[in-house]
C-alpha cells in the first residue's frame, strides 16, 4: 500500500535519522546466523534510501555502526566491515540516480583502512550530487562526539580564539560531526526497543521520536511513509503553547 497521497509534501521532515535495529533477532527468528540478518539489513537500506528520495526528504542519517559495536565478536565485526565495503561499491548508481551525496560522521579513522578508503572514494564520487544527503554514522558515539567538541573548544579558549562568554549553541554545533547538517526532525528506531543508544544526543533535543516493532530487514517504504504520516500529525511547539503557534 502506497501512502504517498497521505503525505503532506509541504510539511516533510527536512532530516530523518534512523536507528536500524533488529538484524540479529530477525535472523535468529528464522534459525539463521546474525550475518544473514545484516545481509538483509543492507537490502533494506537500499529500499529506504530510494524511498526517502522519492518522497522528497532532503537528509537521511543512518546509525550503521556505533563505537560500542566494536565490542561485538571479532568475526561479526569483520563481516560487517566487508559487507559495508560491498554495499558502498554496489550503491554508487543508486546514489547517482537519486542525486544523493554520501556523507559520514563518527571516528572514521578507527575504521579498517580498506573501509575508510572505500568510504572516502564514494564520498568523493558523489560530492557533486547536490539535492540530497545520505549520512552514515560509522564508529559513531554521541558522548565521544561531545567530549571531542569540548576538547576543541577548550583549546580555542586557552589560545584566546574563543572567549568563554561567546560559547553558545552555535559554537557547540560548529564543533560536532553534524556541523553541516540541519537538526533532526524525526528519529525512527526499528526493532521494538525504546532507547536512543548514544545516538545524536545533542542533535535530537526537539526531535519527534517514532518507535516501531518492525525489525530492520523488514522495514519498507510503507513503514517509512507511516512514520512520516505520524510525524505530520504532531504539533511541534518547541516550548511554546498551542495558542502561540496558531
Amino acid at each position: 500500500m502506497d501512502l504517498n497521497s497521505k503525505i503532506d509534501t509541504k510539511n516533510l521532515p527536512e532530516h530523518i535519522a534512523i536507528i536500524m535495529d533488529g538484524n540479529g533477532r530477525w535472523a535468529k527468528q528464522k534459525g539463521k546466523l546474525r550475518i544473514f540478518g545484516h545481509e538483509n539489513g543492507a537490502k533494506a537500506v537500499k529500499k529506504v534510501v530510494e524511498a526517502y528520495a522519492e518522497i522528497g526528504v532532503k537528509n537521511l542519517t543512518l546509525y550503521a555502526f556505533s563505537t560500542e559495536n566494536w565490542n561485538r565478536p571479532k568475526l561479526e565485526v569483520q563481516t560487517l566491515m566487508k559487507l559495508l565495503i560491498l554495499s558502498l561499491k554496489k550503491e554508487i548508481k543508486t546514489l547517482h540516480d537519486n542525486d544523493i551525496k554520501l556523507n559520514a560522521i563518527g571516528n572514521l579513522k578507527a575504521l579498517p583502512t580498506m573501509v575508510y578508503r572505500e568510504l572516502m572514494d564514494v564520498i568523493e564520487i558523489t560530492k557533486n550530487n547536490g539535492n540530497r544527503t545520505l549520512t552514515l554514522a560509522l564508529s559513531y558515539g554521541s558522548r565521544e562526539e561531545l567530549i571531542n567538541a569540548v576538547k576543541q573548544i577548550s583549546i580555542k579558549v586557552k589560545n584566546n580564539i574563543i572567549s568563554p562568554e561567546k560559547i553558545d549553541e552555535s559554537v557547540i554545533n560548529e564543533h560536532l560531526y553534524t556541523r553541516n547538517l540541519p537538526e533532526v526532525d524525526l528519529l525512527i528506531r526499528t526493532g521494538g526497543e525504546k532507547r536512543i543508544s548514544n545516538f545524536l544526543l545533542w542533535q535530537i533535543a526537539y526531535t519527534e521520536l517514532y518507535f516501531t516493532n518492525v525489525f530492520w530487514p523488514d522495514f519498507t517504504k510503507q513503514h517509512l511513509q507511516e512514520a512520516i504520516v505520524d510525524y505530520q500529525k504532531r504539533e511541534r511547539r518547541f516550548g511554546k503553547t498551542s495558542e502561540q503557534l496558531s
